[in-house]
């Protein structure tokens, strides 16, 4: 491409050094530039509303609002936006509902270098990329709620609390990550306790360790 139709890229990562390595292979590639960075998820709201983008390189896990709330408000903001999730959690805990809040794709942080650019190019042409492990992993997830185990009941917001609960997040730490009172954070803990049937914490991490749904990359 010439520059002048580059793809106009916005990082969104919390990370230094992830967005350095991005800039850095971007910078490598001819029909893209970086021209946003954000390293939280207020930063990432503002850069969305200045302008149209040509993709967003997105982390899951950023200080603000973060997550699969974020996807929904980035696209309630640009609808029209490609957004690839690139991540250090795992494929199994949020690529489907990554992929359900209007993301065009989930990538792991692991991924080879010719993998990440297929990628970019693959979702800037608006187009899907999903790995084989998330084509089965969308087949296989429920499409009713009725029908889902307990932690598919969640809501985004009670599924990402969760995720950090299991991971040995105090109420306090969810609550400054997510800008959200204790008492807020709190009600959640305990709608979730209620839609899983589960009695406490213990029973919370039992359950995760059971179903592998710990997220040991987050720390």
């Amino acid at each position: 491409m010439e520059a002048s139709v580059r793809v106009e890229v916005l990082i969104a990562q919390e990370h230094p050094v992830v967005r350095y390595g991005l800039k850095y292979l971007i910078a490598e590639s001819p029909d893209m530039r970086v021209c946003g960075e954000a390293g939280d998820g207020h930063a990432t709201l503002d850069m969305i509303r200045q302008r149209e983008w040509g993709l967003v390189m997105l982390d899951l896990c950023m200080p603000g609002r973060s997550g699969l709330e974020l996807i929904k408000l980035l696209k309630s903001e640009r609808p029209r936006v490609p957004i690839l999730v690139f991540s250090a959690q795992r494929e199994e805990l949020y690529a489907v509902r990554a992929i359900r809040a209007g993301a065009s794709g989930y990538l792991s942080q692991k991924a080879d270098i010719e993998t990440v650019l297929a990628a970019m190019r693959r979702v800037a042409g608006g187009r899907m990329f999903v790995s084989q492990k998330v084509t089965e992993l969308l087949a296989s997830h429920p499409a009713q709620e009725g029908d889902a185990l307990p932690h598919n009941r969640l809501t985004d917001r009670e599924y990402g609390i969760f995720s950090r609960i299991v991971s040995g997040a105090t109420l306090t730490d969810i609550a400054d990550e997510l800008s959200l009172s204790i008492k807020t954070v709190s009600t959640h803990k305990s709608h979730i306790l209620d839609k899983m049937t589960l009695g406490g914490q213990v029973e919370l991490v039992r359950y995760a360790i059971e179903h592998k749904l710990l997220d040991t990359a987050r720390e």
